[in-house]
């Protein structure tokens, strides 16, 4: 960024260092969208570690390009906006797809996920998908059962026998 001013230099490293944090970022297109529509957005995003950022492209293109997320560069056109994830990409996935089908202004362009790309097609299917505490919840019931039918037949085997010797027992003292 020859010549580039210190304002200009202090944008790109403010992005680069915000991807620096985040664990996913998902660009949006808000072409026409109020000042108090995306007001309400940043809210809705906040209690899920997501920031909603707009930043002009030029400069947002340098800093995917300085921070490793140069994938994202495809998606910086027109009027983009990144929402930085410090948590559950899937969760803020809901939250930005719920809010577009309220505001059709509001479109998925793609984005970044534990450093994979993906297009609106797969982040409308993140959005899909339980939240992580319920994932997490049926992989524990998924690994539970066959523990649970393990313990029971050891606890089984003891019970028989018991039961086959008192058969036996009563069966000699009868005869």
């Amino acid at each position: 960024m020859a010549n580039a001013s210190a304002e200009k230099v202090a944008v790109v490293k403010e992005v680069s260092e915000k991807f620096a944090k985040s664990n996913a970022a998902i660009i949006t297109e808000y072409r026409g969208m109020r000042v108090d529509s995306l007001a309400r957005l940043r809210r809705a995003l906040r209690p899920h570690g997501a920031e909603y950022k707009i930043y002009k492209n030029t400069l947002a293109r340098f800093a995917v390009r300085e921070s490793g997320w140069a994938e994202l560069e495809q998606f910086l056109k027109g009027p983009a906006a990144i929402t930085f994830v410090n948590g559950d990409a899937s969760a803020v996935a809901k939250v930005l797809k719920t809010y577009a089908k309220q505001d059709p202004l509001l479109v998925l362009i793609g984005g970044m996920v534990a450093g994979k790309t993906v297009s609106a097609k797969e982040l409308k299917a993140l959005a899909d998908l339980p939240p992580r505490e319920v994932m997490l919840a049926q992989l524990a019931g998924m690994l539970q059962a066959p523990l649970t039918k393990t313990a029971n037949m050891f606890a089984a085997l003891p019970r028989k026998t018991a039961y086959a010797l008192k058969a036996l027992v009563e069966q000699r003292e009868a005869a």
